[in-house]
């Protein structure tokens, strides 16, 4: 994989990244390190990459690493200043799904966004996760019916 083939691919699905990091990760400055350590992971790594096919695949399963060993160096210990504000009124219809979504499982939570955020169907969602379709296709429908508020 060439350099400039690296950068275009990164660069489309950066949102991707940073949305991945949103359901890891609290701190923003911790969001940009892992998304950038993922860079530099995948980078050094690009070689081992068989079939580009699956690039977005293979580096978003680097960055989930990445925010799991910075959650790991900080011992999920959340600052206040990097609580969030009280929701604006804009935002308050929106805030019993936020609270669901923050109520599931990691893994469950990750599921439910790559699913209905990203639009990742159960393989592609499965080799994210490195696990069998079957596993993942369990936390995405465990994740969605227990705890979605049925009307926003």
């Amino acid at each position: 994989m060439t350099t400039d083939e690296f950068t275009r691919r990164v660069e489309a699905i950066r949102p991707v990244l940073y949305r991945v990091c949103c359901t890891q990760l609290s701190i923003p400055a911790d969001r940009e390190d892992a998304i950038q350590e993922a860079v530099f992971r995948a980078w050094r790594k690009r070689d081992l990459l068989r079939q580009t096919r699956y690039f977005n695949t293979w580096f978003i399963r680097i960055l989930i690493n990445a925010c799991h060993d910075i959650q790991k160096r900080q011992g999920r210990v959340t600052p206040m200043e990097a609580l969030p504000e009280p929701a604006s009124p804009a935002d308050a219809r929106l805030e019993g799904l936020r609270d669901a979504l923050n109520a599931l499982d990691e893994k469950q939570r990750l599921c439910v966004l790559l699913h209905y955020i990203e639009g990742y169907g159960t393989r592609s969602g499965a080799e994210s996760e490195s696990c069998y379709p079957r596993r993942w296709y369990s936390l995405y429908r465990t994740g969605t019916t227990m705890n979605l508020p049925r009307r926003l």
